[in-house]
């Protein structure tokens, strides 16, 4: 509908404005839960892969052994909630101290959930004399 300016009437506009509102909202509301189960997660997944590094590199430094490795490293897995059923293994490997550890976490989504897996090595910087 024109009026006497020749634009068209602000009432089927302001419908449109409230569809796209609605629209944004909806987008926003559905990242924002996203957001909350996935980012903790991720975040404490990254935490613990420099636990894991620095623990490592400590124990090459101090002469500990790989079963002193995986003793800490299982011991940290509640203190970055993660899976007690995570699978941490640690040796040497070319001179140099190493651990792995793998857990598979289940992220739900809107409608559906994703499978995040964490498999992560991680190597000392210094090589190691004996194990």
């Amino acid at each position: 509908m024109k009026n006497s300016c020749g634009s068209v009437s602000r009432r089927s506009q302001r419908g449109g404005a409230r569809l796209n509102f609605l629209i944004v909202v909806v987008v926003i509301a559905a990242l924002g839960y996203v957001g909350y189960h996935a980012v903790p997660v991720l975040y404490h997944a990254r935490t613990y892969e420099t636990f894991m590094q620095d623990t490592v590199n400590n124990a090459a430094v101090t002469d500990k052994n790989p079963a002193w490795i995986e003793k800490q490293l299982k011991d940290a897995l509640d203190d970055y909630d993660l899976p007690p059923d995570a699978t941490v293994k640690s040796g040497v490997r070319d001179g140099r101290l190493e651990a792995q550890v793998s857990f598979t976490r289940t992220i739900p989504l809107i409608v559906t959930s994703y499978q995040y897996t964490f498999d992560k090595t991680v190597r000392s910087s210094t090589s190691v004399t004996s194990s």
